[in-house]
């Protein structure tokens, strides 16, 4: 059974006081000021259970959700984040664990903070939000929107290296399948391995081509044989239904992954056989990460992640989020991103700023038909700067107050893990991206609140 808060209050020490541990107290009374917090958490924690008020009892949401924020402030791993949880007095005093309850464990703390949705990590921003504008912290009259990329947690994505993937998780889950059914096909994980490493090091295009035409044998052979075994997985039988379902579950995922080797091996014999350049949106970047996207950034080089684009205020906070599909240019984010504004404080900020990509006529005359008075891109491109602000001074100032936005994705990246995502799957990583804006708007408003 799942409560979303203490039935009584947990027996804790009195906090010590120390910087980092008055920043978690009046976190913790941010927190405490809006408790639909832990009821929208407590909606996903229960979600898709049969009957939630039966079962054993598992942390509160109030807990999951504060163990969360910890973790993103903290960039600990669940194992970490277990350890600190047992032995730090401060820690689980934040989390409304008494000095004589048994901590989580990294399992427990895995299981339930990513059943946390990116749509509850963006719902209690938002509630964050409206206490911030009731306190006059941030009240949304003032906006500065950019973009940047976040890595998802892969390795560099050669065709080689891709290939050689597909190979051994298609091996490992045909291993697997042995106690199930009997399967016959050939290991070839060492011949894989072998050409795998003899590209890497070819000195020629010439022998760098034979190693991949024989690379590729190996990984059709392999696709075909895991095509098989799903096959009579599929049809096995079984008095014990436990057994059934796990069948079934490795039959899924052989077929998934063999779904991506066979577009892994269609785009590697287009760009090394027949020398085709393969568009972007064609590319599998990785078979345990297939939604990652190639984030060009004009001459700073090629990311393999997602594009964030985000909105900040005055305050610093960061009032908006959006994980974008593919690779599109900022010229088409910007309308969008005033309209959600709108949508969370009720109106249209009266002054905002964008990066100079974001730069186009049509976007200004968009932007100011919304009701905004003053819009400022960085680089004009052909704009008048009376026709974007109302003086060359105003202009100046937002251009200076849109700088400020570098610093809060440099924020986010060095002390919220916003660089790279190690959560799997798309919904996970939004998950992860909102975690990160959600526990950076919170030390924020208790550094306010300090100050």
């Amino acid at each position: 059974m799942r409560k979303n808060l203490h039935s009584q209050p947990p027996l804790v020490p009195l906090s010590i006081d120390h910087d980092h541990a008055n920043e978690l107290r009046a976190i913790s009374d941010r927190l405490d000021a809006m408790p639909q917090a832990s009821d929208v958490v407590l909606e996903d924690l229960v979600r898709g259970l049969k009957d939630p008020t039966k079962g054993r009892e598992g942390m509160p949401a109030e807990t999951v959700l504060r163990a969360a924020i910890v973790k993103q402030m903290r960039g600990f791993s669940y194992e970490n984040l277990a350890f600190h949880l047992a032995d730090s007095l401060t820690y689980r005093n934040f989390c409304r664990i008494g000095f004589a309850d048994d901590p989580p464990s990294a399992t427990a703390l895995q299981r339930d903070i990513k059943k946390i949705r990116f749509e509850t990590f963006e719902q209690i921003n938002r509630l964050l939000l409206g206490q911030a504008a009731e306190d006059g912290i941030e009240k949304g009259r003032k906006a500065r929107v950019d973009c940047t990329a976040t890595e998802t947690n892969i390795h560099d994505p050669m065709d080689s290296e891709q290939l050689w993937d597909c190979v051994r998780v298609l091996l490992r889950g045909l291993e697997r399948a042995r106690q199930y059914v009997e399967i016959d096909f050939t290991n070839h994980s060492r011949r894989a391995k072998r050409r795998r490493k003899s590209i890497l090091n070819a000195r020629t295009k010439k022998t760098r081509r034979k190693d991949y035409v024989d690379l590729l044998k190996v990984t059709r052979k392999t696709v075909s044989a895991a095509k098989r075994g799903a096959a009579s997985l599929q049809a096995f039988t079984s008095a014990d239904v436990m057994e059934m379902a796990e069948a079934q579950a490795l039959a899924d995922e052989l077929l998934h992954f063999a779904g991506l080797a066979d577009r892994v091996i269609d785009q590697t014999h287009r760009r090394v056989i027949l020398g085709e350049k393969v568009p972007a949106q064609d590319k599998v970047l990785s078979i345990f990460e297939p939604h990652t996207d190639i984030i060009i950034k004009g001459n700073r080089g090629v990311e393999y992640g997602h594009k964030l684009c985000l909105t900040s205020g005055a305050s610093g906070l960061v009032t908006d989020l959006v994980v974008e599909d593919g690779n599109p240019a900022d010229s088409e984010l910007a309308l969008r991103m005033v309209e959600r504004q709108a949508d969370i404080y009720g109106r249209v900020p009266r002054q905002i700023a964008f990066d100079g990509g974001f730069a186009s006529k049509q976007n200004l005359a968009d932007i100011k038909a919304t009701g905004v008075k003053d819009v400022a891109f960085s680089k004009r491109r052909g704009l008048k700067v009376l026709d974007m602000v109302k003086s060359s001074w105003v202009y100046w100032r937002l251009n200076n107050f849109r700088a400020g936005i570098e610093a809060g994705i440099s924020f986010l990246k060095r002390c919220f893990g916003l660089g790279r995502c190690t959560w799997r799957g798309l919904a996970s990583f939004k998950a992860y991206a909102w975690a990160s804006v959600l526990s950076a708007n919170l030390l924020t408003l208790a550094r306010h609140d300090l100050a």
